[in-house]
């Protein structure tokens, strides 16, 4: 199967070098990804286009190559295509007859040619020829050429005729990698993950920031929503995971400062701490999800009050979002069922918030607060690789089981989001399969059968140890990995 993959257009637009380096990021990037599902896919081209061609049409492999393609920065349309030396007019029917002829069986439809090089022949004559013979050959209803059902669309390049039989658009951006990396503020809810996600798809290399407010169970939460970006949009370069224990300093908040402060005073602790640890990791911006006035802490005098504790660059993608539009993107990216079960801590601790904090009254409250709490809470963070959270620390012993085969009577819980387990359902009747996706794994898990083994199965194996070592740790001594072989 041959994918054509256009670059985002201003890519195209770049100094000859720039846009030859953005294509080789480009390039590499695709031949990290698909090598992980199969060493024989190739990644081809330079200048105008790739070229992806997979020695197998297995429809699995194939649906995931183009999802791959689908949520990889840098690409702004993919078409599966069929190549061969360009005919004439009677050979490019002959080519386009069998993929065409039922689809355009009582439909309207319209030809649409892109030509590149020296013919004897030009585009509009092309177009006019092949629709006159599709409409005789396949039982078209009529030519259409402003809305048409159907759009037949072939490319000749030279001697080349590509025939497109499908199409996708991509998520443009660059390349992943081509830019300068930031640092994230994720809480695992709407806007920090549809934040984080914007910056991924502009080819930004985002590591993510969490504060932990809510102990093991809030971790959990959002090192999923973090895992699932990374391996959907960014899983071409590793990124870091780091975890502040953030609730001794929430505590002293709740404790000592003033109601109405004590949002902003938070905000101002949590971008003191995301400043040190971004110029740890040698990051100059900080990437966060607040939107102007959405809650207290985010009107325009409140932000200009919290942003003073820093002369590091904050990024605001969503600033002028409207909520429901912020939901929509999740849904749409896939984060909206599991970010709304995500409690959003740090929004809900005043009960009267100040909308117009004044910078000497936040000074005041702010030295009730024992500064070595901040100190103490930015170097006992945990700094992971995103592909290694699975990994529990202090734990070791909770390692989950993996195993290559299903014991008998236990159940494979299939916990891949409903996109994948549509794509390509796990079903056998070798053993019982379960389907629970990973955002209902913590709440549906001690409703099910405590007698019988429970093996977590997802197609990398990331989230599922993730999930298991985490039941595990909670008690849960009968689940272990699913990881069938390859």
């Amino acid at each position: 199967m041959l994918f054509v993959i256009r670059f985002f257009p201003e890519i195209t637009i770049k100094t000859r070098p720039v846009r030859q380096r953005q294509i080789k990021a480009l390039r590499r990037n695709l031949r990290i990804m698909l090598g992980r599902l199969n060493a024989n896919i190739s990644v081809t081209g330079d200048w105008d286009l790739l070229e992806v061609e997979t020695v197998s049409d297995d429809k699995i492999l194939v649906d995931q190559v183009v999802d791959i393609l689908r949520n990889t920065s840098g690409i702004s349309l993919i078409s599966q295509v069929s190549k061969q030396p360009l005919p004439d007019f009677d050979g490019i029917v002959a080519e386009i007859l069998p993929f065409y002829r039922d689809r355009l069986q009582g439909r309207s439809f319209a030809v649409r040619s892109k030509r590149q090089g020296n013919h004897d022949f030009n585009s509009m004559e092309l177009e006019r020829y092949l629709g006159a013979a599709l409409l005789r050959e396949t039982g078209a209803a009529k030519v259409d050429l402003n809305r048409p059902d159907i759009t037949v669309r072939v490319e000749i390049r030279q001697q080349i005729l590509y025939v497109v039989k499908e199409q996708w658009r991509g998520l443009g951006g660059y390349p992943m990698g081509t830019q300068e990396p930031v640092l994230s503020l994720i809480s695992g809810g709407f806007d920090s993950s549809v934040s984080s996600y914007l910056f991924m798809r502009r080819g930004i290399q985002t590591h993510f920031l969490f504060f932990n407010l809510g102990g093991k169970e809030h971790e959990l939460a959002v090192k999923e929503v973090a895992l699932y970006l990374w391996m959907r949009f960014g899983s071409s370069h590793r990124v870091k995971f780091v975890s502040v224990p953030f609730e001794p300093l929430l505590s002293e908040i709740l404790d000592k400062v003033d109601s109405g402060h004590m949002g902003v005073v938070l905000k101002r602790m949590m971008i003191r701490a995301a400043d040190t640890v971004a110029r740890e990791m040698k990051l100059s911006a900080l990437v966060t999800g607040e939107c102007v006035a959405q809650v207290a802490s985010q009107t325009l005098p409140n932000l200009n009050v919290i942003d003073q504790v820093t002369d590091m660059l904050i990024l605001r993608p969503l600033i002028v979002t409207d909520k429901q539009d912020i939901i929509d993107m999740a849904r749409r990216i896939g984060t909206e069922e599991f970010s709304a079960q995500v409690p959003e801590y740090c929004g809900v601790i005043s009960v009267k918030p100040t909308t117009n904090a004044r910078p000497h009254r936040v000074i005041e409250e702010e030295a009730k607060i024992d500064p070595a709490l901040l100190r103490a809470a930015v170097d006992a963070r945990e700094v992971q690789m995103i592909d290694r959270v699975v990994e529990v620390i202090e734990h070791r012993d909770v390692e989950p089981e993996q195993m290559a085969t299903v014991p008998a009577g236990a159940v494979v819980v299939d916990i891949r989001h409903p996109t994948e387990q549509e794509r390509s359902p796990l079903s056998t009747d070798d053993f019982d399969v379960a389907v629970v996706p990973f955002y209902q794994l913590s709440t549906r898990f001690a409703t099910l059968d405590a007698s019988r083994h429970y093996l977590l199965y997802c197609d990398k194996g990331m989230m599922s140890r993730l999930h298991a070592s985490h039941l595990k740790d909670a008690g849960h001594d009968n689940v272990g990995v699913y990881r069938p072989p390859s």
